[in-house]
């Protein structure tokens, strides 16, 4: 059974959701820079400096983005072993990808894919 491990929040004017989230739920929030634009990494939960994964059972963290076409509405990812199998296995039952497999060095890849429902989730693979 494959988890949910993080979660994306699209956004249209950053310095308003940081200040909302920040203040409500007291996140601690982070953004830099990524290929295609700035990317805030959202901490609802304390990690395991070694390997930046939660350190409370079933917690995830997540971040924000620039809201696009891609992702008008929250995203929710799920970890896969290999993000292509899950792609072409998305694609037999009825989805399409919206985003392919991207690396992100040191990390991992993410790929984001619609569901027959018309719903946008992504795809998290590990750097082995």
């Amino acid at each position: 059974m494959r988890k949910v491990v993080h979660f994306e929040i699209p956004v249209t004017d950053l310095d308003r959701a940081k200040d909302f989230y920040s203040s409500v739920f007291e996140w601690q929030l982070q953004t830099m820079p990524m290929p295609g634009g700035d990317y805030t990494v959202v901490m609802t939960t304390p990690v395991d400096e070694q390997t930046q994964m939660p350190t409370e059972p079933g917690a995830i963290n997540g971040g924000m983005m620039q809201r696009d076409e891609r992702t008008p509405s929250p995203v929710l990812t799920i970890d896969v072993d290999a993000i292509d199998d899950a792609l072409e296995q998305v694609e037999a039952r009825g989805g399409a990808t919206v985003t392919p497999r991207t690396p992100i060095p040191g990390m991992g890849a993410f790929a984001y894919f619609k569901d027959p429902e018309g719903n946008v989730l992504g795809l998290w693979e590990n750097t082995p």
